[in-house]
């Protein structure tokens, strides 16, 4: 993979020294469960606005959003699993006086951190270990494994990217339980250093591009983004939180209002990928597909 300018990744380096988080002394780690609260904003779960939805109690409303939460956590886990494996390969041997082999370090201990938070957060939230289904942890496995160049920042960005919008509203929302969005706070604050690195990363990538690689990046970030998407939220949250199994999915499949709330997530994003020429029509298919665009 190209290396950013080294000028970016000094900067990223000082902001990590002026500003970065201990999940294990900042997040209250210690304060019972409060199950008065949501796990996440009511609007993000995957059924507000259903006609389900309105049938469920408040305390049912309140104990899926906190399994929907913990959902997107192990899903964040899983690909922030995967992305320390691509780095780890891309910077294998560099330069280790180089502030870009530094930032890269730098950002795999935060993802390290971050998923060491996620998982406490997703047992404090009392949810069980969600994981995406064996055909796309297997996809993943490839995918770390292979990803190169722009494909693998890319698809980088893209994950942080649609999870960015919705815990931002997450960890301003008093009616979300106090630990979470710390959390989010946390995971916030430091993702936004990792995506400017990660289009700097692209846009040098795709500087030297021709249209052939560029249709096939495009295609591969798009079914990274669409893999990612249909994992975040686990059928197995509806079981757990005493929901019918069946009918939730059934109505969180034609649930056109967090259809639209992840297409509102992704309008920078789009922006983005269409600016560096990832925006294909193959691709746009598959974002459409997972419902971003």
């Amino acid at each position: 993979m190209a290396l950013t300018d080294s000028g970016v990744a000094a900067q990223l380096l000082r902001s990590a020294e002026a500003l970065s988080y201990d999940p294990a002394l900042e997040v209250d780690w210690d304060t019972p469960l409060d199950t008065s609260l949501h796990g996440l904003s009511p609007e993000w779960s995957t059924l507000y606005g259903t006609a389900y939805w309105s049938e469920l109690t408040e305390d049912q409303q309140r104990a899926l959003t906190r399994q929907e939460s913990a959902s997107v956590a192990s899903t964040g886990i899983w690909f922030e699993m995967i992305l320390q494996q691509m780095m780890l390969r891309d910077f294998y041997a560099k330069d280790p006086t180089d502030p870009d082999f530094q930032w890269a370090l730098t950002e795999i201990a935060d993802e390290c951190r971050h998923s060491l938070m996620f998982a406490r957060g997703a047992a404090k939230l009392e949810a069980p270990a969600y994981r995406p289904r064996r055909h796309v942890i297997e996809l993943g496995r490839a995918f770390a494994a292979l990803a190169s160049a722009e494909t693998a920042y890319a698809a980088i960005l893209v994950a942080e990217e649609v999870t960015d919008v919705m815990q931002r509203a997450w960890m301003r929302d008093e009616r979300v339980v106090p630990f979470v969005r710390t959390i989010n706070n946390i995971h916030v604050v430091e993702e936004s250093r990792h995506m400017k690195f990660a289009r700097e990363e692209v846009r040098d990538e795709l500087a030297k591009a021709g249209r052939v690689r560029r249709l096939r990046s495009s295609v591969i970030v798009a079914a990274a983004a669409y893999f990612i998407v249909i994992s975040m939220v686990n059928r197995d949250v509806y079981a757990a939180a005493g929901l019918d199994t069946e009918r939730a999915v059934r109505e969180a499949r034609a649930n056109e209002h967090y259809k639209s709330m992840l297409r509102s997530s992704c309008g920078g994003l789009m922006e983005f990928l269409d600016s560096v020429g990832l925006l294909t029509k193959p691709a746009v298919a598959i974002y459409r597909r997972a419902n971003l665009i």
